[in-house]
C-alpha cells in the first residue's frame, strides 16, 4: 500500500521505517529542511521507561501553584498567552485524579517497555551507534525529595522496574563527578536505563528508511487532508521558505496517511471533526563541550542524572554535556525565557561545576506536542485511511520505536504486540 507520513521527527521517521519494512511505499512530508528539526533536535536524550509518566498526576496542581512565583520553577507560564491553553489545563486537572493517572501511567509504561525492546532490536539488527550510555540516576537533594519519592518507588516495584534506592556515598561512586559540596540525601539508580542521542538516531533511521525506498519531501507543509475512499493531501511551502520556480505537486491518492506532525497535528485534525487538545509544552536545553582538565578524568556525568527538585536532566552525549528541563505553557518557540536557562545553568553548576565550556554552549527551545492526560494516540480514526501517532509529549524519544512498530502492526491487521487500552481515541469519547 501507499502511505504518507506527516512529520519527520523521531516518531515520524521511525513510523516511516516500520511501514517500509513491512513492504509499503512511503513518502514523508516535513515542513523543515531536515529530520529531527523540532522537538527531537536537542532533547535530554534520557531513555528511562520506568520514569515515563503522565505530567497529570495526583498532587501536581498544588505543586504547580506553589512554583508560580519561584525563580527556578519546573513549570512556567509565559505572559498571558498561556490563557489560550485553559481548556487544555482543565482536561489536565481532571486527569490528575489517582485512578485516571494510574490507567494512563500503565498505558505509557506498557508502550515504553515495548519501545525499549524494539529500539534494542533495531540497534542490534542495523548496528546503530548513536552515543548510547547505560545508567540513569535520580538525585534526591534532601529529606523532602527522599520522602516524596517513596510513592513512586512503590509503583516502580509494582511495574517490575529494576531500581535501587541508594545512599549518597554509593551515588557518588556511580557518578564520581558529582560535586561533593552539594547536599545529597540519596538517589534512585536505574542501571538498565540510560541516555542516547535522539537526533543522531533519527538521522540513522532515516538512512535505513531510504534504503527501503522511503522518499522524504522537505520544506513542504501539509495544509489539509482531503478524506475519501483514498485520502489526498493539499501541500504548500511553509512561511519563510522560498518556493522559487518549483511548484508543489499535488500527490496522488494514498491508501493511508499517518499524522505525526507534533503540535501542528491539531490543525490537520480539526477539519476532520477531531478536536483533540494538543498543546505545545515548551522545553529548554543547553549543550556544551566537555572540558578536559589534567588530573580530573571523572569530570562531568558518566551517563545521565536527573535533579528531582528542579526536574532537570544532565546527560553525557559523547564529548558534550546536555542540560534539559522546564515545562512552559504559552509563548512561542522563538522566544527564550532567560530564567528557564538560568535554572539549567544553576543545576549544572550545583552538580558539575566548571565541567563545560560555557562560552560554547548552545541554547535550544522546543515544543513538545502533549495531550493533557499523558499517553500518546497510536490508532486509526473514523476517517478511512487516516491514522494517528502523536501526542507523545516529553516522552517521544522513549516511546518512538514502540509506537511506530505498534502502528505498523495495526495497519497490517496483525494482533497488537501490547495491550492498546488507553492509546486510542476511546479515551476521548
Amino acid at each position: 500500500m501507499r502511505f504518507a507520513v506527516i512529520g519527520a521527527g523521531v516518531v515520524g521517521v521511525t513510523t516511516a521505517y516500520e511501514l517500509a519494512a513491512d513492504g509499503h511505499e512511503v513518502i514523508v512530508y516535513e515542513r523543515h529542511s531536515a529530520v529531527a528539526s523540532g522537538t527531537s533536535f536537542a532533547n535530554a536524550g534520557v531513555l528511562a521507561p520506568g520514569y515515563v509518566t503522565p505530567w497529570a498526576a495526583p498532587g501536581m496542581p498544588w505543586k504547580v501553584v506553589r512554583q508560580v512565583f519561584s525563580g527556578h520553577a519546573a513549570v512556567r507560564f509565559s505572559g498571558t498567552s498561556w490563557l489560550r491553553e485553559l481548556p487544555w489545563m482543565w482536561h489536565w486537572w481532571r486527569a490528575c485524579h489517582p485512578a485516571v493517572h494510574q490507567r494512563n501511567r500503565s498505558a505509557m509504561q506498557r508502550l515504553a517497555n515495548f519501545s525499549r525492546e524494539r529500539q534494542q532490536d533495531l540497534t542490534r539488527k542495523l548496528q546503530l551507534d548513536y552515543e548510547q550510555r547505560e545508567g540513569y540516576m535520580v538525585l534526591l537533594r534532601g529529606e523532602r525529595e527522599l520522602a516524596a519519592a517513596q510513592g513512586g518507588l512503590k509503583l516502580l516495584g509494582e511495574l517490575g522496574v529494576a531500581y535501587e534506592l541508594i545512599d549518597a556515598t554509593r551515588a557518588r561512586k556511580i557518578e564520581p563527578g558529582l560535586h561533593a559540596g552539594t547536599p545529597l540525601a540519596g538517589a534512585i539508580h536505574l542501571a538498565r536505563d540510560g541516555v542516547a542521542n535522539c537526533r543522531q538516531f533519527t538521522h540513522l533511521i532515516k538512512a535505513e528508511a531510504q534504503r527501503l525506498g522511503v522518499s522524504f519531501r522537505f520544506d513542504i507543509a501539509v495544509r489539509r487532508i482531503v478524506t475519501g475512499p483514498q485520502p489526498t493531501l493539499q501541500l504548500d511551502r511553509p512561511d519563510g521558505v522560498a518556493a522559487g520556480d518549483t511548484q508543489v505537486e499535488a500527490p496522488a491518492p494514498f491508501d493511508g496517511v499517518v499524522i505525526c506532525a507534533g503540535p501542528q497535528s491539531a490543525e490537520l485534525l480539526a477539519p476532520l471533526g477531531l478536536k483533540l487538545p494538543i498543546a505545545p509544552v515548551f522545553g529548554y536545553s543547553i549543550t556544551a563541550p566537555l572540558r578536559h582538565l589534567d588530573g580530573h578524568p571523572d569530570m562531568g556525568p558518566r551517563s545521565a542524572v536527573m535533579d528531582e527538585k528542579y526536574k532537570v536532566a544532565i546527560s553525557r552525549l559523547g564529548e558534550r554535556v546536555r542540560v534539559a528541563g522546564s515545562a512552559e505553557l504559552g509563548g512561542s518557540v522563538s522566544t527564550m525565557n532567560a530564567r528557564a536557562l538560568q535554572t539549567l545553568y544553576r543545576v549544572l553548576d550545583d552538580w558539575y561545576p566548571g565541567v563545560v565550556a560555557t562560552h560554547k554552549a548552545q541554547a535550544w527551545k522546543g515544543a513538545r506536542p502533549m495531550l493533557p492526560d499523558g499517553p500518546p494516540l497510536v490508532c486509526a480514526t473514523a476517517q478511512a485511511g487516516v491514522w494517528l501517532n502523536l501526542g507523545h509529549g516529553s516522552s517521544g524519544w522513549a516511546l518512538s520505536c514502540g509506537s511506530a512498530r505498534l502502528l505498523a502492526d495495526l495497519v497490517a491487521g496483525r494482533p497488537a504486540p501490547i495491550d492498546t487500552a488507553g492509546l486510542n481515541l476511546q479515551r476521548w469519547g
